[in-house]
C-alpha cells in the first residue's frame, strides 16, 4: 500500500508540475478510486486517474503526457485480473518478479520516482535524456503582484466613472460600481552559470530555464554568466526544447569558461532592472573576480529585487558548506538557497516561484 500512495502521490506531484491542480483531495479520490479496481490495469489507473486528477479540458492533454511519461510507454495489460482490494492486491505481488505486463506500470512509476531525486551529474545519457523530457512538461505557476490597472469587482473601492455612467443611461443610481486592483505574474529574472565548473549542470538548468519562459513569456527574463553576461530569453522562447537549446549553444560565447558574477552582476545593474522581480542565481559561487565586488552587487540586487534565490547544485548534499569565496560574499544578500541538481529540486524550485 505504501509503494502505491508513493506511485500516485508523485504521480500527482508531476501533474502539478505541468500545471495541473492535482491537489491532496483529488490525490485522495483517485487512491479510494484505485481501491474498488485492478491497479495492475493500466486503462483502469488511466482512468481513475484522468476523472479524479482532472477538473478542466487544458487538463487532458497535459494528463495524457504526464501518464505517458510517468507510466511509461509498455502496454496495458489485456486481462483483468478482477476488482481486487489494493492493499491485497500489493500484498499478494511476488518480489523481485518486476517484468511481466501485470506490474508494468507501478515498477515503471517506482523507477520515474527514483529518478526524480538523482543528481542529474551522475545520470547515464538515457537517464537524463528521461529527465530531460519530465522537464519539458514542467509548467509551473507564478506568484502574483498587484498591478495599476483596475477591474470591475463586488467588492473594492468605489468606481465612480462606472457609477455615473450607469446612471446617466438608466436615469437612476441603481447599485454603486467598484473596482479593484487586477494582478499579473511577477517576473524572474534567471541567471545561468555556464562556467567549466557548472558544466555537468548547465544544460539541465538552461532547459529549467526553457520551461519557464514557456510557462510565463512575458514575466521571465533569462540570462547567461561566465566571463560575459549575454541575454538568452528570445532563444529560449522556442517551442522545441532541442531547437531552443541548439540557439542558446549560437549566443553564448563563453561556454565552461571561468565565472566573474560579481562584473556581469554590475554590468545587469547598470543597464537593467530587477524592480520588483524574483532574481534567481543558479551557481556553485567559484567566483574568479573579487568576491567584494560580487557582495556588494548582491546587495544592490537585493535592495531592487522583491526576493533573491540562489540555485546551488551542490547545496542538495547533506554535508554541502557555502565555503567558497562567492557563496561567502553572496550569502547575506540571499533569501533562500536552495538545491538544483535532480528534477525533484527543480520541481521544489518552480513551487517556490509560485508562492514568493
Amino acid at each position: 500500500m505504501d509503494e502505491l500512495v508513493a506511485t500516485v502521490t508523485g504521480f500527482a506531484r508531476t501533474l502539478r508540475a505541468a500545471g495541473v491542480g492535482a491537489d491532496h483531495e483529488r490525490t485522495g479520490n483517485m487512491l479510494r478510486a484505485l481501491d474498488h479496481l485492478d491497479v495492475a490495469d493500466r486503462g483502469e489507473v488511466y482512468w481513475a486517474g484522468r476523472l479524479t486528477l482532472c477538473a478542466t479540458p487544458d487538463d487532458l492533454p497535459r494528463y495524457d503526457r504526464c501518464f505517458a511519461a510517468y507510466f511509461g510507454g509498455r502496454k496495458a495489460a489485456l486481462a483483468r485480473t478482477g476488482t481486487t482490494s489494493v492493499t491485497r492486491h500489493l500484498a499478494a505481488e511476488p518480489e523481485g518478479e518486476g517484468g511481466d505486463d501485470a506490474t508494468a506500470a507501478p515498477a515503471t512509476a517506482s523507477r520515474a520516482e527514483v529518478l526524480r531525486h538523482r543528481d542529474v551529474a551522475r545520470l547515464t545519457e538515457a537517464e537524463r535524456a528521461e529527465v530531460h523530457r519530465m522537464l519539458a512538461m514542467l509548467r509551473t505557476a507564478r506568484a502574483r503582484r498587484l498591478s495599476r490597472r483596475f477591474e470591475g469587482a463586488r467588492r473594492g473601492v468605489l468606481d465612480p466613472r462606472r457609477t455615473i455612467r450607469d446612471a446617466l443611461r438608466k436615469g437612476d443610481v441603481a447599485r454603486l460600481r467598484r473596482k479593484r486592483h487586477t494582478t499579473r505574474p511577477r517576473t524572474v529574472v534567471l541567471f545561468v552559470d555556464v562556467s567549466g565548473s557548472m558544466a555537468p549542470y548547465a544544460e539541465t538548468l538552461l532547459r529549467f530555464a526553457h520551461a519557464l519562459v514557456r510557462s510565463e513569456p512575458r514575466a521571465t527574463r533569462v540570462y547567461s554568466v561566465g566571463t560575459r553576461l549575454t541575454p538568452i530569453t528570445a532563444e529560449l522562447r522556442h517551442r522545441d526544447p532541442g531547437t531552443a537549446l541548439n540557439e542558446v549553444s549560437k549566443a553564448i560565447p563563453d561556454w565552461s569558461g571561468g565565472t566573474r558574477l560579481g562584473e556581469e552582476l554590475r554590468e545587469y545593474l547598470s543597464r537593467y532592472s530587477a524592480r520588483g522581480a524574483i532574481a534567481v542565481i543558479a551557481s556553485d559561487g567559484w567566483e574568479r573576480g573579487d568576491p567584494a565586488l560580487l557582495g556588494a552587487q548582491m546587495a544592490r540586487l537585493a535592495r531592487q529585487a522583491y526576493r533573491v534565490i540562489w540555485v546551488n547544485p551542490h547545496k542538495g548534499y547533506e554535508d554541502y558548506q557555502p565555503l567558497t569565496g562567492g557563496m561567502r560574499a553572496a550569502l547575506p544578500h540571499i533569501d533562500d538557497l536552495v538545491a538544483g541538481h535532480s528534477l525533484a529540486a527543480f520541481e521544489q524550485l518552480g513551487e517556490r516561484l509560485a508562492h514568493a
